[in-house]
């Protein structure tokens, strides 16, 4: 399917690998050009060239740290004018309610609600003014279903999705979309991390906690950066304009519920 964005420009963040890398991806074998930002620059600039490489695309790279003011400043810069805005970032890490003191909230915050939310607000004026945008935010499954261990990020994510649910329809008139994408588990970084920590409590191999816990989703597997890739191009394309304000599961049937 031709989804019609070749020539858009897209800032996607967190790109370097896992979930944002596998949308980076999609983005640019659909001729789209990138501004990549990650935390490390090393992994950035591998990307960057075999993107570069593979899709003949124009690619930038912010290597910096977007829940700072001065990492957020060097990003909106490179990005102004972009047609494409896909948020990411890194969960908070996991433990029980008794753990976490304001500090821990403010960071999860930052990171996973109030960045997206800085840079909505700088780059959704530019696609409003073109009449044309796209914005997708990689959120997570708790927010339709909370992670008991993952307190930190329900909180933040949950925010973000309620200030998401405003202002989507506030922007859809001039044209541009703004949707989230709820991954389940794949087989990314964080989903090592998250495996390593049962691996250890239990006394366990990493394939048998991979084992375990793919066991309790309906599809039997963990999803892949490719489908999620595709998924998030498909939202950034032509023909997703009449999709505004949704929160897209992408978790195998592991979220059990009715709607």
């Amino acid at each position: 399917m031709d989804l019609g964005i070749k020539g858009k420009r897209a800032l996607v963040c967190a790109s370097s690998k896992g979930l944002g890398l596998g949308c980076a991806e999609s983005l640019a074998a659909a001729g789209v050009d990138l501004v990549m930002n990650a935390r490390g620059s090393e992994a950035l600039e591998f990307e960057a060239v075999r993107l570069r490489s593979d899709h003949g695309v124009d690619v930038q790279t912010v290597a910096c740290d977007v829940t700072s003011p001065d990492g957020q400043e060097q990003v909106i810069e490179a990005a102004q004018g972009v047609d494409i805005l896909v948020t990411n970032a890194g969960g908070p890490p996991p433990g029980m309610w008794s753990d976490w003191e304001r500090e821990d909230f403010i960071k999860a915050l930052d990171a996973n609600m109030l960045t997206p939310i800085a840079f909505m607000k700088a780059l959704l004026p530019g696609m409003m003014d073109k009449g044309w945008g796209r914005v997708v935010n990689i959120t997570s499954q708790s927010v339709r279903a909370p992670i008991a261990v993952l307190g930190l990020s329900n909180a933040a994510r949950t925010g973000l999705t309620g200030y998401v649910a405003g202002t989507a329809r506030q922007v859809a008139p001039q044209g541009v979309t703004i949707n989230n994408l709820l991954p389940g588990i794949h087989a990314t970084g964080r989903a090592d991390a998250l495996d390593s920590g049962v691996s250890l409590q239990k006394n366990i191999s990493m394939e048998d906690a991979r084992a375990e816990r793919a066991a309790t989703i309906p599809a039997r597997r963990y999803g892949t950066r490719q489908e999620f890739g595709a998924a998030c191009a498909f939202l950034c394309s032509q023909h997703a304009g009449f999709i505004v304000g949704q929160n897209i599961l992408l978790d195998g049937g592991g979220t059990n519920l009715t709607m």
